[in-house]
């Protein structure tokens, strides 16, 4: 799947099933169950969204900038009595400095253990008993806050959010750090420590990332980074980087009319005082080819095999993405075919671009049926990359993938909740909230020998090779 949007979809299945949870946000907690009344809701919401007859390629926000620099995206819909309020700021672990990894994440934990006017757990309990659900996530680049509520509510979350973001700090102390260090590291040894296949992306990030990139560690953190934080990390941290200066509010649906004087009611006072910068890395690094293999205890033996490519929406992210369909989108897709119905070597296998603010990098995942060798599984990927290089692919190919992309792109947004994510999105990454035309143009302008192209380009290069085997001897 091809676009930004159906990326994080695809990104998010894979979490369900258990591959990799590094790429996408680390969420806080799971969400509360949908009430009935907001199930009801979203489906009427898609109905009336194909009834609108709606350009979604001309979806128009407006932007509004407070005093103390937080940017205000508004889009009016008012289809159904629902509002998203999708809160981001421009920091992730991508920020953090050696020794504090997990920083990021561990900090979005921190927001929900209450503020100087919530108390802790009272978050939740406030907006579902208002009919909404509420989340926070955190990625490499990025930590957000998000609600959907119905509409009447929409000051209900103004409040929660701008408490967080102005009146939280003075109520965190050691107890409730103490307390979410325990989470989290539990959340770590469940998700990556003990988890079959868990380490994988830790392996492959730290062999094909330097060590001062940021994309090195995993989001989440090493378990040694997060035992030792102290209230002082999370303290300048998040003075250095939760302010509103560093962040951009959108709004979605069915506001009222006031909705910028509500805004700056409840945000208006916060100040901005963070000294927010950038990463400090070396971007023109080479790979150096690494082979390693894992022994698990695992049922089934898979290979992963990672190549440098480039940051999200760069000349060749969207190339890279078709890509990815056209190896493995589909049952007709050359190496699902190839390798699961054709000679039955694999349980599953899957291709994906992975490409964020400072950075990319395309991987192919392959489990493998009992007894077969992963090199022949790899020289059959090799010589399908080979193939394309060679031959390129055809414009039927291309047009399936295409289609397949769009109407991915298109479900990806029918939810208010997702729209209001990409605004953010794209506010954040191209640095204007409208650019679902942008997107839609550049999968529709691919040419079939921009793929063979994007082959030659990163596919001959060194890259980083992950075979974790069923358990022959001790992992570690």
């Amino acid at each position: 799947m091809s676009s930004k949007v159906a990326s994080f979809l695809k990104i998010n299945i894979q979490l369900i099933s258990a591959i990799p949870k590094i790429f996408c946000f680390l969420p806080a907690t799971i969400y509360p169950a949908q009430s009935s009344f907001f199930v009801s809701e979203i489906l009427s919401y898609k109905l009336n969204f194909h009834k609108s007859g709606m350009d979604i390629k001309n979806l128009k926000s407006n932007s509004v900038k407070l005093n103390n620099g937080l940017e205000l995206i508004l889009y009016k819909d008012s289809t159904m009595p629902l509002v998203a309020l999708h809160l981001l700021y421009k920091v992730g672990s991508a920020n953090e400095v050696n020794g504090k990894s997990g920083l990021a994440h561990l900090f979005e934990h921190m927001m929900f253990q209450g503020s100087q006017n919530i108390p802790k757990g009272m978050q939740f309990k406030l907006v579902q008993e208002a009919g909404g659900i509420m989340n926070g996530a955190t990625s490499f680049d990025r930590t957000v806050y998000y609600y959907k509520l119905p509409s009447n509510q929409i000051e209900l979350a103004l409040w929660m959010e701008s408490d967080r973001m102005g009146f939280l700090l003075p109520t965190l102390d050691e107890a409730k750090l103490k307390n979410q260090i325990d989470v989290v590291s539990n959340e770590r040894l469940e998700r990556y420590d003990n988890q079959p296949y868990g380490l994988a992306w830790e392996i492959i990030h730290s062999n094909l990332f330097p060590e001062d990139h940021p994309y090195h560690s995993v989001v989440i953190g090493s378990l040694n980074d997060i035992s030792n934080s102290t209230l002082t990390d999370i303290l300048q941290f998040a003075q250095q980087y939760y302010c509103p200066s560093n962040a951009s509010l959108v709004v979605a649906g069915d506001y009222p009319e006031n909705i910028v004087e509500l805004v700056e009611k409840y945000f208006g006072e916060i100040n901005s005082n963070g000294k927010n910068s950038l990463p400090k890395f070396i971007a023109d690094w080479k790979v150096t080819g690494n082979k390693i293999t894992r022994y698990e205890d695992v049922q089934l033996n898979r290979i992963y095999l990672a190549w440098k490519t480039d940051k999200i929406f760069s000349k060749f992210d969207a190339r890279l993405d078709i890509l990815g369909e056209i190896l493995t989108g589909s049952k007709s897709s050359r190496l699902q075919k190839k390798l699961i119905y054709e000679n039955e070597l694999v349980q599953d296998i899957t291709a994906n671009q992975f490409s964020g603010k400072y950075d990319g990098y395309f991987y192919i995942i392959a489990t493998l049926k009992p007894g077969i060798d992963a090199e022949r599984v790899k020289e059959i990927v090799i010589s399908e990359l080979n193939s394309i290089s060679k031959n390129g692919i055809t414009e039927t190919e291309l047009q399936k993938c295409k289609n397949v992309t769009r109407s991915g792109f298109i479900y990806s947004i029918q939810n208010i909740d997702s729209l209001a994510a990409q605004f953010n999105s794209y506010n954040f990454y191209l640095g204007s909230p409208n650019n679902f035309e942008y997107e839609l143009n550049e999968i529709e302008s691919i040419q079939p020998d921009e793929i063979k192209s994007a082959v030659d380009k990163y596919f001959f290069n060194p890259f980083v090779e992950l075979q974790i085997v069923r358990n022959k001897k001790a992992t570690q």
